[in-house]
């Protein structure tokens, strides 16, 4: 396989959450060293209904998941796999970008295709803990927002970049330091410890999404705040519950107008 079209869409594909963790791994890799090459005149990408999935978890409405809390040994379990469901997504999410926008810089695959790698880590240290705590990946049910997103983004590269990274996975800035606090009162440091390099590193691919938005901005003439600000309105109104984490969010590459857009968003 000498693509990175190609290599993306066999990540795509894969159904067996550790297979896509290998493939994520091995390609990256393989990027890194000159070993795929990216063809600037390869054909448009094939349509993505659903990315490899296995058989479970169940996908239900975002409704539909039972509220459990963190007291229980279910509850903390429940927790990992849900944040583990959001990073496997997220593998996909960093492929898709990679596979399905053409004729860009390279630097941009490099980019995307580095955050694949990382969610790929992050899925493999959580469902690690997942299986510590004596459960598993697909033991309870998830939703597919992350995806709907993706699918609702998927032929404008604008669009993507300002609303997966810069909403939907910028959410974690914002709730995983309470999540980190509360889990360390607990006592569990392994946990906060998987979080705390989670945390760290998105703030990294939140600011990929804020710089290749603002390059799309560039290259088509648009004003990028006002832009975000019609975005938001026109595709993420259910999506943004504050209070946001400001100080990771300018780390990201936000600055101060389009926080007030998402506070005024979130009401």
């Amino acid at each position: 396989m000498d693509s990175l079209f190609d290599a993306a869409r066999q990540c795509l594909d894969a159904a067996d959450p550790a297979e896509k963790v290998a493939l994520t791994h091995r390609h990256f890799a393989a990027l890194q060293r000159g070993g795929l090459a990216i063809p600037q005149d390869a054909p448009p990408p094939e349509p993505i209904r659903m990315p490899g999935r296995p058989p479970r978890p169940r996908l239900v409405h975002p409704r539909d998941l039972p509220k459990r809390g963190l007291g229980s040994d279910e509850g903390k379990a429940a927790f990992l796999h849900a944040i583990a469901h959001i990073e496997l997504n997220a593998i996909d999410l960093g492929w898709d970008a990679v596979y399905r926008f053409r004729g860009l810089p390279e630097q941009f695959y490099l980019d995307w295709a580095r955050v694949a790698d990382d969610e790929a880590r992050h899925f493999a240290m959580l469902r690690q803990r997942l299986q510590e705590c004596g459960y598993d990946y697909g033991d309870f049910d998830a939703h597919n927002g992350l995806w709907e997103m993706c699918e609702k983004t998927a032929q404008d590269g604008l669009a993507r970049m300002a609303l997966v990274p810069r909403v939907l996975e910028a959410r974690g800035l914002d709730v995983t330091p309470g999540m980190i606090e509360r889990l360390r009162t607990m006592g569990d440091t392994r946990t906060v410890a998987v979080l705390e390099v989670i945390l760290r590193e998105e703030v990294s691919h939140v600011a990929a999404g804020s710089r290749w938005y603002r390059w799309y901005c560039e290259q088509r003439g648009v004003e990028p705040r006002q832009r975000f600000r019609e975005l938001l309105q026109e595709y993420a109104s259910g999506y943004l519950r504050g209070p946001f984490n400001l100080e990771a969010r300018l780390l990201a590459g936000f600055d101060e107008d389009e926080l007030l857009a998402l506070q005024q968003q979130a009401g």
